[in-house]
């Protein structure tokens, strides 16, 4: 399939106007992750887990009604598996055990619904949740970590920097959507954004090494020439690659029900802001740090072949 093959857009003509926007959001999404918090599921707060099946298919509503209107006001309510089966999530509460909240939680149910009966019951502990929470930084701050030291080796540590501000970029941006919005932050999101990084870098990485072989190829031209012919040049790959994987998280988003809500929207809210990353934000650095083709360039040596040059960019 070959689209796109013959553009001619001025990505960086209009970084000035990207990274004003990419500011803007990084600000607001800074903001509200200072202000208002992510809103942490029971993977990290702790709590008490019920999983409850009905003989018929039951609406939520009812269900989410009676729980709210006897003191469980944060519960959780979600369908699992089928209509008939229903998960409630509740945090802890101070001075009563989560044995007791799951018996209340059973109790609520079958005084309105006799056919109820208990499937599972977990507990997750606070301990845990903390745990939880700092192994879960670990694990994004080492991936960071270790894509600098890889990019800078494979590449060039100028390289190095702008992937890692792209990434960075990505996962302030959707952890600001999370924040802004109210979405539940739970594990499963957690592992979305770690997928996020690790696409996201795919796509720099491609974008960074057709600029370094244009680098030593092109003579004409300043760096912001190079990397737009770079940019054109993988724009086809870019677009059917990112439209294909949103074509496949939009399925997921709308028939795969609640519990992968949030896994969802993170990957989905990822892969549009890390392909707008990979054009723009890597780029844009590269272009800030004073990258140029003498970078690059290899040593030419006599009687070496006449490399390929593009006489118009």
């Amino acid at each position: 399939m070959q689209i796109l093959t013959d553009t001619h857009i001025n990505f960086m003509s209009q970084r000035k106007i990207a990274m004003a926007i990419s500011l803007i959001l990084i600000v607001i999404s800074i903001a509200s992750l200072a202000i208002r918090g992510l809103q942490l599921g029971l993977d990290f707060t702790g709590g008490t887990l019920l999983e409850v099946a009905y003989s018929d298919a039951v609406e939520l509503k009812p269900v989410r009604d009676v729980l709210h209107g006897n003191g469980f006001d944060d519960a959780v309510i979600q369908h699992f598996g089928s209509a008939n089966e229903v998960l409630i999530r509740v945090a802890p509460k101070e001075g009563v055990s989560n044995a007791d909240i799951s018996l209340n939680l059973f109790d609520l149910l079958q005084a309105q619904n006799s056919t109820v009966v208990s499937r599972r019951v977990e507990f997750v502990g606070p301990q845990v949740g903390e745990e939880l929470t700092e192994t879960g930084g670990i694990a994004m701050l080492a991936a960071l970590v270790c894509i600098l030291i890889y990019v800078a080796l494979r590449f060039e540590y100028r390289f190095a920097l702008g992937s890692v501000a792209a990434l960075a970029h990505d996962v302030i941006i959707v952890l600001g959507l999370f924040s802004v919005f109210g979405i539940e932050f739970d594990l499963t999101v957690l592992a979305a954004i770690l997928a996020v990084i690790g696409y996201s870098l795919n796509d720099t990485i491609v974008v960074f090494d057709r600029v370094r072989e244009n680098f030593r190829k092109i003579r004409k031209g300043d760096a912001t020439d190079v990397i737009d012919i770079s940019l054109n040049q993988t724009l086809s790959r870019t677009l059917i690659t990112s439209l294909t994987t949103i074509l496949v998280l939009i399925s997921l988003f709308v028939f795969g029900g609640e519990m992968i809500h949030g896994f969802a929207t993170a990957l989905l809210a990822g892969v549009i802001v890390g392909t707008y990353s990979s054009v723009y934000v890597a780029s844009t650095v590269l272009v800030s740090m004073g990258i140029s083709k003498e970078d690059l360039a290899p040593v030419k040596r006599e009687g070496e072949e006449k490399e390929e040059i593009y006489e118009e960019v």
